[in-house]
């Protein structure tokens, strides 16, 4: 059992950073891809990066170049920062844990957040 928990959404204008944290607890949680997926409503997840302790980080297209997911393997810890924010990014941000990678897909995510909304003002 893997235990995510979600900190840093908010509201922020468009052309902002903000840096999303997730918290990972439990068993063999070095065994799993973490990584972060968002979604709008009505639509369904939508990826957005993941990282593991032995592979490079993976990203979506829309995230490269904007977005840099990290891992603190120490804290079992892992970041997303976000950079040059647009209202398209406003969403609610999953944390996820998957032993499929490196690019998760969320019918294979195992463990999943609570969310945290994240909005950006034009």
């Amino acid at each position: 059992q893997v235990q995510l928990v979600e900190s840093g959404g908010g509201l922020v204008q468009a052309g902002d950073s903000l840096r999303l944290s997730c918290t990972a607890s439990g068993r063999a949680v070095y065994d799993y891809f973490l990584g972060w997926f968002r979604q709008i409503p009505g639509k369904e997840h939508e990826y957005v990066a993941s990282v593991s302790l032995l592979l490079s980080p993976d990203y979506a297209d829309f995230a490269k170049g904007r977005f840099t997911v990290s891992r603190d393997n120490a804290k079992n810890v892992v970041y997303l920062q976000m950079n040059t924010l647009k209202p398209d990014d406003t969403a609610v941000y999953y944390c996820a844990a998957g032993r499929k990678g490196p690019r998760l897909n969320s019918v294979d995510v195992d463990y999943w957040g609570q969310g945290t909304q994240v909005t950006v003002s034009s």
